[in-house]
């Protein structure tokens, strides 16, 4: 499933349901296996949520770029590797803290069918 976060002080974030899951975990949302529908980070969770966020983060940057020094040219192309957690997370952390400073809730919702 699509879903759609909107908050008054930034753009909107699309993002599949599976992928938000671990990232909302990381807020401190208490999902298991599978995200609501529509849910919420009010303006008093931001703080919380951010640095939950920023933890994880923290957590699986050493896994993020384990060949850096090599200059082998065996590499793969970037297409070709996995999103990372610190790269599928930012776009909603950076809603997160636009938020924060603007005072706004957070909130998902399944995406509109084009």
């Amino acid at each position: 499933m699509l879903i759609v976060f909107h908050s008054k002080a930034a753009a909107e974030v699309l993002m599949f349901a599976h992928h938000a899951l671990p990232i909302l975990k990381a807020a401190g949302k208490p999902y298991t296996d599978t995200l609501p529908e529509r849910g919420v980070i009010t303006r008093d969770h931001l703080d919380a949520a951010i640095k939950g966020i920023e933890q994880a983060i923290s957590v699986n940057a050493e896994d993020e770029y384990p060949d850096d020094k090599d200059d082998n040219d065996s590499k793969k192309h970037p297409i070709s590797e996995p999103v990372s957690f610190r790269r599928r997370a930012f776009p909603l952390l950076a809603m997160l803290r636009l938020s924060r400073d603007h005072d706004a809730d957070v909130v998902w919702e399944p995406a509109p069918s084009w």
